[in-house]
């Protein structure tokens, strides 16, 4: 998938450490490994990742890493909150530098249209209850929260859920 300059596609495995150490860089940016340090080595391990999931990223017209994200069914190893027949993103991350260019409404796009062509009737997702800017972009492609889903992996993160029927 191309929009404008940037084009969304899997990862080759020659970039799974950039793409590992953009996820990682991004979290960090954000404070978000200071809560959970050892969250680090998930985000680093993509190979592991894509044995076990799909990934996307997206890259600009030099074959940059812009961001990424990673595409779960319900199940599955990384699988969270997805209910059957719906499909679920986790790790989404951009860039710093390629923040406000709207990479991660781009891959979160993609992550629909791929929904949609595999059939699925709905996309869900969690995230970081302080990611307001994040929350505010999935709420303008339309997901909704999922309040009955909320959880907490460890106990000072909470993770709240959003859905799009599709």
């Amino acid at each position: 998938m191309v929009t404008g300059d940037v084009e969304v596609r899997p990862p080759r495995r020659d970039e799974y450490a950039a793409v590992g150490d953009l996820t990682v860089e991004a979290y960090r940016e954000d404070g978000y490994l200071e809560v959970e340090p050892e969250y680090e080595a998930v985000l680093r391990d993509v190979e592991g990742r894509a044995a076990h999931s799909e990934l996307l990223v997206a890259v600009d017209c030099g074959g940059g890493l812009l961001g990424a994200v990673t595409i779960v069914r319900p199940g599955t190893e990384f699988a969270e909150i997805a209910h059957d027949g719906e499909l679920e993103f986790r790790m989404l991350a951009v860039a710093p530098a390629a923040r406000g260019k709207g990479i991660g409404g781009t891959l979160t796009r993609a992550v629909v249209d791929r929904a949609r062509v595999l059939g699925c009737h709905g996309v869900v997702m969690s995230s970081q209850d302080g990611m307001k800017t994040a929350h505010r972009l999935y709420e303008r492609i339309g997901f909704t929260r999922l309040p009955d889903r909320d959880w907490r992996p460890i106990p000072h993160v909470t993770l709240v859920a959003y859905g799009l029927v599709l």
